[in-house]
Protein backbone atom coordinates (compact mmCIF):
# COMPACT_ATOMS: atom_id res chain seq x y z
CA UNK A 1 0.00 0.00 0.00
CA UNK A 2 1.36 3.39 -0.94
CA UNK A 3 1.98 6.05 1.68
CA UNK A 4 0.06 8.57 -0.45
CA UNK A 5 -2.83 10.18 1.38
CA UNK A 6 -6.15 9.26 -0.22
CA UNK A 7 -8.29 12.14 -1.45
CA UNK A 8 -11.92 11.71 -0.44
CA UNK A 9 -15.17 12.81 -2.05
CA UNK A 10 -15.26 16.25 -0.44
CA UNK A 11 -11.71 17.12 -1.56
CA UNK A 12 -12.40 15.82 -5.08
CA UNK A 13 -15.66 17.74 -5.46
CA UNK A 14 -14.08 21.08 -4.56
CA UNK A 15 -10.70 20.54 -6.23
CA UNK A 16 -11.47 22.17 -9.58
CA UNK A 17 -13.18 25.13 -7.95
CA UNK A 18 -10.15 25.84 -5.79
CA UNK A 19 -7.63 25.42 -8.62
CA UNK A 20 -9.00 27.97 -11.07
CA UNK A 21 -5.63 29.65 -11.57
CA UNK A 22 -3.93 26.34 -12.35
CA UNK A 23 -6.75 25.56 -14.79
CA UNK A 24 -6.46 28.89 -16.61
CA UNK A 25 -5.38 29.21 -20.22
CA UNK A 26 -2.26 31.06 -19.07
CA UNK A 27 -1.10 27.98 -17.16
CA UNK A 28 -2.55 25.16 -19.24
CA UNK A 29 -1.57 26.58 -22.62
CA UNK A 30 2.22 26.29 -22.14
CA UNK A 31 1.79 23.03 -20.20
CA UNK A 32 -0.15 21.30 -22.96
CA UNK A 33 2.15 22.73 -25.65
CA UNK A 34 5.20 21.33 -23.86
CA UNK A 35 3.69 17.88 -23.32
CA UNK A 36 2.14 17.59 -26.79
CA UNK A 37 5.48 18.32 -28.43
CA UNK A 38 7.16 15.56 -26.42
CA UNK A 39 4.37 13.06 -27.11
CA UNK A 40 4.50 13.69 -30.85
CA UNK A 41 2.40 11.05 -32.58
CA UNK A 42 2.60 8.70 -29.57
CA UNK A 43 0.48 8.00 -26.51
CA UNK A 44 0.79 9.81 -23.17
CA UNK A 45 0.25 8.46 -19.65
CA UNK A 46 -0.39 10.74 -16.69
CA UNK A 47 0.48 9.45 -13.22
CA UNK A 48 -1.91 10.88 -10.58
CA UNK A 49 -4.25 12.12 -13.31
CA UNK A 50 -6.70 13.51 -10.75
CA UNK A 51 -9.70 15.33 -12.20
CA UNK A 52 -8.06 15.60 -15.63
CA UNK A 53 -6.93 19.22 -15.35
CA UNK A 54 -4.07 18.53 -17.80
CA UNK A 55 -5.09 15.20 -19.34
CA UNK A 56 -8.40 16.41 -20.76
CA UNK A 57 -7.01 19.41 -22.71
CA UNK A 58 -4.04 17.30 -23.84
CA UNK A 59 -6.48 14.72 -25.19
CA UNK A 60 -8.44 17.51 -26.89
CA UNK A 61 -5.18 18.52 -28.54
CA UNK A 62 -5.22 15.11 -30.25
CA UNK A 63 -2.78 13.20 -28.01
CA UNK A 64 -4.14 9.81 -26.86
CA UNK A 65 -3.98 9.97 -23.06
CA UNK A 66 -4.45 7.38 -20.30
CA UNK A 67 -4.15 7.86 -16.57
CA UNK A 68 -3.40 6.23 -13.24
CA UNK A 69 -5.21 7.66 -10.20
CA UNK A 70 -5.18 6.57 -6.56
CA UNK A 71 -8.50 8.23 -5.62
CA UNK A 72 -11.71 6.85 -7.10
CA UNK A 73 -13.39 10.13 -6.13
CA UNK A 74 -10.94 12.22 -8.16
CA UNK A 75 -11.39 9.85 -11.11
CA UNK A 76 -15.18 10.20 -10.79
CA UNK A 77 -14.84 13.96 -11.31
CA UNK A 78 -12.72 13.29 -14.41
CA UNK A 79 -15.48 11.01 -15.70
CA UNK A 80 -17.81 14.03 -15.87
CA UNK A 81 -15.44 15.46 -18.50
CA UNK A 82 -14.36 12.40 -20.52
CA UNK A 83 -15.58 8.82 -20.73
CA UNK A 84 -13.47 5.68 -20.34
CA UNK A 85 -13.05 5.17 -24.07
CA UNK A 86 -11.83 8.73 -24.55
CA UNK A 87 -9.50 8.79 -21.54
CA UNK A 88 -9.02 5.41 -19.82
CA UNK A 89 -8.00 5.46 -16.16
CA UNK A 90 -6.58 2.69 -13.97
CA UNK A 91 -7.32 3.07 -10.26
CA UNK A 92 -4.14 2.35 -8.33
CA UNK A 93 -0.80 3.48 -6.95
CA UNK A 94 1.36 5.34 -9.47
CA UNK A 95 4.45 3.53 -8.19
CA UNK A 96 3.11 0.08 -9.08
CA UNK A 97 -0.11 0.22 -11.16
CA UNK A 98 0.24 -0.52 -14.86
CA UNK A 99 -1.58 0.42 -18.06
CA UNK A 100 -1.42 -1.81 -21.16
CA UNK A 101 0.83 -0.82 -24.04
CA UNK A 102 3.81 1.47 -24.52
CA UNK A 103 3.88 5.26 -24.28
CA UNK A 104 5.94 8.02 -25.84
CA UNK A 105 5.42 10.15 -22.74
CA UNK A 106 4.76 9.58 -19.04
CA UNK A 107 4.29 12.70 -16.94
CA UNK A 108 3.62 13.90 -13.40
CA UNK A 109 2.54 17.51 -12.83
CA UNK A 110 1.95 19.93 -9.95
CA UNK A 111 4.26 18.30 -7.37
CA UNK A 112 2.40 14.98 -7.33
CA UNK A 113 5.50 12.79 -7.00
CA UNK A 114 5.84 14.35 -3.53
CA UNK A 115 2.64 12.53 -2.53
CA UNK A 116 4.82 9.42 -2.25
CA UNK A 117 6.29 9.85 1.22
CA UNK A 118 9.35 7.59 1.02
CA UNK A 119 12.40 7.60 -1.19
CA UNK A 120 11.85 3.94 -2.05
CA UNK A 121 8.37 4.68 -3.40
CA UNK A 122 9.62 7.62 -5.43
CA UNK A 123 12.30 5.38 -6.95
CA UNK A 124 9.60 2.82 -7.79
CA UNK A 125 7.61 5.59 -9.47
CA UNK A 126 10.56 6.24 -11.79
CA UNK A 127 10.87 2.53 -12.46
CA UNK A 128 7.17 2.31 -13.22
CA UNK A 129 7.48 5.19 -15.66
CA UNK A 130 10.40 3.47 -17.38
CA UNK A 131 8.36 0.24 -17.68
CA UNK A 132 5.64 2.10 -19.56
CA UNK A 133 7.92 4.06 -21.91
CA UNK A 134 8.80 2.93 -25.38
CA UNK A 135 12.49 3.23 -26.37
CA UNK A 136 13.26 6.93 -26.76
CA UNK A 137 10.23 7.91 -24.66
CA UNK A 138 10.30 10.66 -22.04
CA UNK A 139 9.35 10.97 -18.38
CA UNK A 140 8.42 14.50 -17.26
CA UNK A 141 8.02 15.81 -13.71
CA UNK A 142 6.92 19.24 -12.50
CA UNK A 143 8.13 19.78 -8.94
CA UNK A 144 8.88 22.67 -6.62
CA UNK A 145 12.41 23.32 -5.42
CA UNK A 146 12.43 23.01 -1.61
CA UNK A 147 12.49 26.61 -0.27
CA UNK A 148 14.90 25.79 2.53
CA UNK A 149 16.93 28.94 1.96
CA UNK A 150 13.96 30.84 3.40
CA UNK A 151 14.33 29.06 6.75
CA UNK A 152 16.44 30.97 9.31
CA UNK A 153 17.98 28.89 12.11
CA UNK A 154 15.30 27.49 14.38
CA UNK A 155 12.39 28.22 12.02
CA UNK A 156 10.44 25.37 10.42
CA UNK A 157 7.59 27.23 8.63
CA UNK A 158 7.46 29.12 5.33
CA UNK A 159 4.31 30.92 4.05
CA UNK A 160 3.51 30.45 0.36
CA UNK A 161 0.18 32.27 0.06
CA UNK A 162 -1.29 35.08 2.14
CA UNK A 163 -4.46 36.39 0.52
CA UNK A 164 -7.99 37.43 1.45
CA UNK A 165 -9.44 33.96 1.00
CA UNK A 166 -6.51 31.72 1.82
CA UNK A 167 -3.51 31.38 4.11
CA UNK A 168 -1.01 28.69 3.16
CA UNK A 169 2.27 27.73 4.80
CA UNK A 170 4.60 24.74 4.80
CA UNK A 171 6.31 23.22 7.82
CA UNK A 172 9.45 21.13 7.35
CA UNK A 173 10.94 18.02 8.92
CA UNK A 174 14.51 18.44 7.68
CA UNK A 175 15.61 14.98 8.80
CA UNK A 176 12.87 12.97 7.05
CA UNK A 177 12.50 15.39 4.08
CA UNK A 178 8.80 15.76 4.84
CA UNK A 179 6.89 18.98 4.46
CA UNK A 180 3.32 19.53 5.57
CA UNK A 181 1.26 22.03 3.57
CA UNK A 182 -1.24 23.79 5.81
CA UNK A 183 -4.24 25.60 4.34
CA UNK A 184 -6.74 27.94 5.96
CA UNK A 185 -9.39 28.61 3.32
CA UNK A 186 -12.36 30.97 3.65
CA UNK A 187 -15.39 28.68 3.43
CA UNK A 188 -18.56 30.60 2.62
CA UNK A 189 -19.61 34.17 3.29
CA UNK A 190 -19.87 33.95 7.08
CA UNK A 191 -16.16 34.45 7.72
CA UNK A 192 -15.41 30.85 8.70
CA UNK A 193 -12.21 29.18 7.56
CA UNK A 194 -11.66 25.52 6.72
CA UNK A 195 -8.38 23.99 7.80
CA UNK A 196 -6.65 21.30 5.71
CA UNK A 197 -3.19 19.80 5.70
CA UNK A 198 -1.31 17.37 3.47
CA UNK A 199 2.08 15.65 3.78
CA UNK A 200 4.70 15.55 1.04
CA UNK A 201 8.24 14.24 0.62
CA UNK A 202 10.39 16.90 -0.99
CA UNK A 203 13.38 16.03 -3.15
CA UNK A 204 16.10 18.02 -4.85
CA UNK A 205 16.57 17.87 -8.63
CA UNK A 206 19.86 16.00 -8.18
CA UNK A 207 18.12 13.32 -6.11
CA UNK A 208 15.55 12.86 -8.87
CA UNK A 209 18.36 12.52 -11.42
CA UNK A 210 19.77 9.65 -9.37
CA UNK A 211 16.32 8.03 -9.19
CA UNK A 212 16.12 8.34 -12.96
CA UNK A 213 19.53 6.71 -13.37
CA UNK A 214 18.42 3.80 -11.17
CA UNK A 215 15.43 3.38 -13.49
CA UNK A 216 17.60 3.47 -16.60
CA UNK A 217 16.66 7.01 -17.67
CA UNK A 218 18.93 9.96 -18.46
CA UNK A 219 18.31 13.68 -17.96
CA UNK A 220 17.59 15.37 -21.29
CA UNK A 221 16.37 18.81 -20.23
CA UNK A 222 15.53 20.90 -17.16
CA UNK A 223 13.74 24.25 -17.28
CA UNK A 224 12.15 26.55 -14.73
CA UNK A 225 8.64 26.51 -16.18
CA UNK A 226 6.51 25.15 -19.01
CA UNK A 227 7.44 28.12 -21.19
CA UNK A 228 11.02 26.84 -21.33
CA UNK A 229 12.58 29.59 -19.21
CA UNK A 230 16.08 28.68 -17.96
CA UNK A 231 16.46 26.81 -14.70
CA UNK A 232 18.63 28.84 -12.31
CA UNK A 233 19.55 28.79 -8.65
CA UNK A 234 16.63 31.13 -7.97
CA UNK A 235 13.97 28.98 -9.69
CA UNK A 236 11.02 28.09 -7.46
CA UNK A 237 10.28 24.90 -9.41
CA UNK A 238 11.56 22.82 -12.29
CA UNK A 239 10.23 20.87 -15.25
CA UNK A 240 12.58 17.94 -15.80
CA UNK A 241 12.64 15.59 -18.77
CA UNK A 242 14.37 12.21 -18.66
CA UNK A 243 14.71 9.97 -21.70
CA UNK A 244 14.70 6.21 -22.05
CA UNK A 245 17.51 4.95 -24.30
CA UNK A 246 16.58 3.61 -27.72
Amino acid sequence: MTTSELWGRAEADRYDGEETEMSSAAVLGPTVDFLAELAGDGRALEFAVGTGRVAVPLRERGVPVAGIEFSEHMAAVLRRKADEQTLPVVIGDMATATVPGEFALVYLVYNTISNLLTQDEQVECFRNAARHLRPGGRFVIELGVPPLRLLPPGQVAVPFDVSAGHLGFDTFDLVEQILVSHHLTRDGEDGRYRRDASRHRYAWPAELDLMARIAGLALERRVADWDGSPFTQDAAKHISVWRKPE
